[in-house]
């Protein structure tokens, strides 16, 4: 497997080990991937430090691979949010941060400090996945909330191993949400349908203003074909939405590279969501990322006190989103992240909680595409 590096993203500089997983399975796994780079058995608290005292620890975070254990749980709620609509998802917690460079992602604020981690006791993992596929009424999970899903990969066998352990079952969905192309390996795997792959799509603008190291648009809808083409089902994510002069038209155009290429009778669901960011990352976007534009926009506190645009401008380009793709796949499900049930009101037509809410919706449709158990 060649996986030391692939094209566009940070290099990683240096690998540090936490002494407890210095001689587990992953952790010999994964070090075989890393033979000329630096290597170093130090605790985590150390590291941190480390990368704290660094002059961007935020990019430095980037280029250092932390093999450490979870010590906590590996299966978590979506953090969500009381005041807007949640899709009640649930996460896989393998990973945290990511070599890519997005101008607006939230994990520059999240974790103090931001480094890439990757959590070694698989079996620890296994057992609590295998406890919650044979207890849960959760119909869908996924890796892609502090990490991207597919950067794993690229490096070790962990996708490819939850993509059949997955197909083995027919009770939960695993979605895989990416910015790369990363796909290669994901070929032949006995999936049957229970693995879910998700791009996040943008358009070409954004991506080269904001998405710094990450797949082209048509790089990541040539993977996706390539995943359709295998029998996976896919889902698209339009989030987050960027306003701007003239940008609606750049949208419509990636709607219809979108369904140039995929079936969207193999699509699952297609989320939509603004940009909206805790008040700390305008600064970071400003000092790391003087040539994106994203925070000259209209915006104002929302309920959760993230920044958020303006709804009218809100409403009025998710109509013409919205629009642009019932055009061309009028049975695709559709559904928003962290919005108000006003929002969906005025641009969806209903409220979720008229259809049983959104986790009800989103489960119907795993169920359907996924061949999951009715019951």
């Amino acid at each position: 497997m060649q996986t030391k590096s692939f094209p566009n993203l940070n290099p990683i500089r240096r690998i540090y080990i936490d002494p407890a997983v210095e001689h587990m399975p992953q952790t010999l796994e994964i070090l075989q991937n890393f033979d000329d780079v630096p290597q170093k058995v130090c605790p985590t608290d150390q590291v941190f430090e480390i990368i704290n005292q660094s002059s961007d620890p935020i990019q430095t975070g980037k280029e250092v691979l932390l093999l450490t254990a979870n010590k906590g749980r590996f299966i978590r709620g979506c953090p969500g949010t009381r005041h807007y609509e949640c899709c009640r998802y649930v996460i896989l917690h393998v990973g945290t941060y990511c070599p890519m460079d997005c101008a607006y992602c939230i994990l520059q604020t999240f974790f103090h400090p931001p480094v890439l981690q990757y959590f070694v006791n698989h079996e620890d993992m296994l057992a609590e996945l295998d406890h919650f596929l044979e207890t849960t009424s959760q119909r869908r999970i996924g890796t892609g909330e502090y990490t991207d899903s597919l950067i794993w990969s690229h490096w070790t066998t962990l996708v490819a191993n939850l993509v059949q352990r997955f197909g083995r079952q027919s009770q939960v969905a695993l979605e895989l949400k990416t910015k790369t192309n990363l796909v290669k390996n994901l070929e032949n795997l006995a999936h049957n349908r229970k693995t879910i792959l998700a791009w996040s799509l943008n358009t070409e603008s954004v991506i080269r203003e904001n998405e710094v190291g990450t797949a082209s648009l048509k790089e990541r809808l040539d993977a996706a074909l390539s995943c359709q083409q295998w029998g996976y089902p896919l889902a698209f994510h339009f989030d987050p939405i960027i306003i701007a002069d003239g940008i609606e038209d750049e949208y419509l155009a990636v709607i219809r590279e979108l369904f140039d290429r995929i079936d969207p009778d193999n699509i699952v669901w297609i989320s939509l969501g603004s940009l909206r960011c805790m008040p700390p990352l305008k600064a970071i976007i400003h000092r790391r990322f003087p040539q994106s534009r994203i925070m000259y926009g209209e915006f104002i506190s929302g309920l959760d006190n993230k920044l958020r645009y303006f709804k009218p401008l809100r409403i009025n380009i998710y109509r013409q989103i919205i629009s642009g793709i019932r055009k061309m796949a009028p049975q695709v499900p559709l559904y928003f992240c962290m919005e108000s049930g006003d929002v969906w009101e005025q641009t969806m037509g209903f409220r979720p909680d008229a259809k049983g809410g959104l986790a009800n919706l989103l489960d119907g449709s795993a169920i359907k595409q996924c061949n999951l158990n009715s019951s």
